[in-house]
């Protein structure tokens, strides 16, 4: 069952586990679960997707009930009215704050970003963070004695394919668990010290204006399984937000 996070006559939000498509794609042909079906079957109806999330990523999806509710959403979202905000543990210490201000060129949807359309110019792509922790351990990942990790909060504000993921890796502090754009020997680490087989990315909350009658609505969870257990076992659960 997913776990519903907030329903009414036109929208239904869901807390998307991480591992689970939002729907049928070329990004894994061999997948038969979808969060579109499962939530489908679940609610006996029809569902309206008004955004994605990445497969690897967890956290708030957002649904249309009707139609009309879910293209609404879609503008919402196109217009930058829907503020999200994200966690992540990457690697390294970046600095305490930030803006990343990098275009992004477009990536075809069914191909999880593997090929890059070139005939496009770069979009405008825009991510401010914020360091909450971090962890210096004595061990040797990569080619330095001690490795170091941080959990940030993130808070795209554009919504260009995979930009927090790209954005990271273009500030040297990629996500841990992006087999994308991290680096595995990390990721690696990662599964066999804590068993962690996730990426640690996790849209934590959303705040936009009701579809229907405008009023601020805002939706959150918190970090569930082996993402909560990495922040418990580093000692930074007072640090993370109550996105409750």
């Amino acid at each position: 069952m997913l776990t519903i996070l907030h329903q009414d006559d036109d929208i239904i939000a869901i807390h998307k586990p991480a591992g689970l498509l939002v729907h049928r794609s070329m990004i894994d042909r061999t997948e038969t679960r979808f969060a579109v079906q499962l939530l489908r079957d679940q609610i006996g109806q029809r569902v309206y997707p008004a955004h994605r999330l990445d497969k690897g990523t967890s956290g708030v999806l957002l649904f249309g009930l009707t139609p009309e509710a879910g293209r609404t959403l879609m503008q919402s979202f196109e217009a930058q009215q829907v503020a999200k905000r994200y966690l992540a543990v990457v690697r390294g210490h970046p600095e305490p704050e930030g803006r990343i201000d990098y275009p992004l060129r477009r990536q075809h949807d069914d191909l999880e970003g593997r090929f890059v359309s070139h005939d496009s110019a770069p979009q405008e792509a825009v991510t401010d963070f914020l360091r909450l922790a971090t962890i210096e351990l004595p061990v040797e990942v990569d080619r330095y004695p001690t490795s170091r990790y941080a959990l940030l909060e993130l808070r795209p504000l554009t919504g260009r394919r995979h930009q927090l993921r790209r954005h990271m890796k273009h500030i040297a502090h990629p996500i841990i668990g992006d087999a994308t754009h991290g680096k595995g020997i990390h990721n690696r680490y990662f599964q066999q010290a804590y068993q962690c087989n996730r990426m640690l990315l996790a849209c934590c909350e959303m705040s936009l204006p009701h579809p229907r009658h405008g009023t601020p609505l805002r939706i959150g969870t918190p970090l569930e399984g082996s993402f909560a257990d990495i922040i418990s076992r580093f000692g930074w659960d007072e640090v993370v937000p109550d996105f409750s």
